[in-house]
């Protein structure tokens, strides 16, 4: 539920005050290694004027850490993920990663346009997974920085030609993520094609508040959400838009997330937990507010807004303790969560569900906002 204006004016002054004014709004980039080609990887690393810091690097335009203060101003990492390229390439679970062509699953790695049938790599058991065995999340992307009035960022480019993982069309693809004056990282996503061919981009950080090291289970999720896309056992869509009242997907109060996570459901039973799509209270086009998250113990809070019409909430229930990352961590189980923004799942193989076929001539825009603040 969107936040009163008096309370986020109060964060935000908390915020402001708990974050000290620093150095005006900056990028600075260098190296993150190379790839076994020697092509080049940088870093970027975005602040503003409160020392939020904010890095990505052009292999999958991961973002590889976000650095916000708690409530008593101390800062810390939320996000998951690692200190290495080679740990990225290897073994990251999508960590920070820019997803495409088409996020989250397509069953059986088929689709049908236009009177042609596609078939994709199958790469997450029977489907296809996240853009195939080398998505967006596996190349090396362009980079840009700019810094703008109060706000820093970073502008990534990339073309996937036609063909790509099996998909129709040549792709042109720009992704700009905007550290403003305001707390907020901003993500804007625009493609372009020469063939008509599904689109679904989407960015995949694993958050923990906390600043890792312990499970995210306390942490307070709310999501403007009345219904939910219930899937199979192989975690495709069903096709049905289920009421989430009287069920463990209801979020539309805040519920710690560990509250009902291992309730006897089926649902809960196919996803290992929440790894779901819920379908956004949309009242028009626009930005509009579709998620909030408060980890009581350090009070940080963040608030997703975007022009999607769906929102993936996975609650990490595939960590399983092999993974050691930024700072020593070792992720266990639900030691992160994702809030995906996106359209739904396997949408090309249901009719009912909003589009996801970008066509020559249209421009695919889609903008996410990842607010971060403070509260008592």
């Amino acid at each position: 539920m969107p936040l009163p204006a008096r309370v986020l004016g109060a964060t935000l002054a908390l915020a402001t005050t708990a974050w000290a004014a620093g150095a005006p709004p900056a990028v600075s980039r260098a190296s993150f290694g190379t790839m076994p080609d020697q092509t080049p990887v940088e870093v970027f690393t975005l602040t503003n004027a409160h020392g939020l810091e904010v890095r990505a690097i052009t292999y999958g335009g991961i973002i590889t850490s976000i650095r916000t203060p708690d409530r008593a101003g101390r800062l810390d990492d939320i996000v998951l993920g690692f200190d290495r390229l080679d740990d990225y390439r290897e073994r990251s679970p999508y960590f920070g990663a820019i997803i495409g062509r088409y996020g989250n699953r397509i069953a059986r790695g088929r689709f049908t346009l236009g009177g042609h049938a596609y078939t994709l790599a199958t790469n997450d058991g029977p489907n296809h997974l996240h853009g195939g065995l080398k998505g967006f999340d596996k190349a090396v992307w362009h980079a840009e920085p700019f810094e703008k009035g109060g706000d820093a960022g970073v502008v990534f480019t990339h073309v996937s030609p036609a063909g790509d993982e099996g998909y129709p069309g040549r792709l042109n693809v720009r992704v700009t993520y905007t550290l403003t004056a305001h707390d907020e990282l901003v993500i804007d996503y625009e493609a372009t094609t020469d063939r008509p061919t599904p689109v679904n981009l989407t960015n995949h950080s694993y958050f923990n508040l906390a600043g890792g090291g312990r499970d995210v289970l306390g942490h307070e999720l709310a999501i403007d959400a009345d219904r939910f896309t219930p899937i199979d056992a192989t975690l495709i869509p069903t096709g049905e838009l289920a009421p989430v009242a009287g069920t463990p997907f209801d979020f539309r109060t805040p519920m710690a997330i560990g509250a009902r996570i291992d309730q006897p459901n089926d649902q809960l039973a196919n996803g290992k937990g929440y790894d779901h799509n819920w379908v956004l209270n949309r009242t028009g086009a626009g930005l509009q507010h579709a998620a909030r998250v408060v980890e009581p113990t350090t009070g940080r809070t963040l608030d997703v807004a975007t022009t999607e019409p769906g929102i993936q909430f996975y609650s990490g229930n595939f960590l399983d303790g092999t993974l050691k990352g930024t700072n020593g961590h070792v992720y266990g189980r639900r030691f992160g969560f994702c809030l995906e923004t996106q359209h739904f799942p396997d949408s090309p193989n249901h009719a009912n569900f909003p589009s996801t076929i970008l066509r020559p001539g249209q421009t695919y825009r889609s903008k996410t906002v990842f607010t971060f603040g403070v509260t008592r």
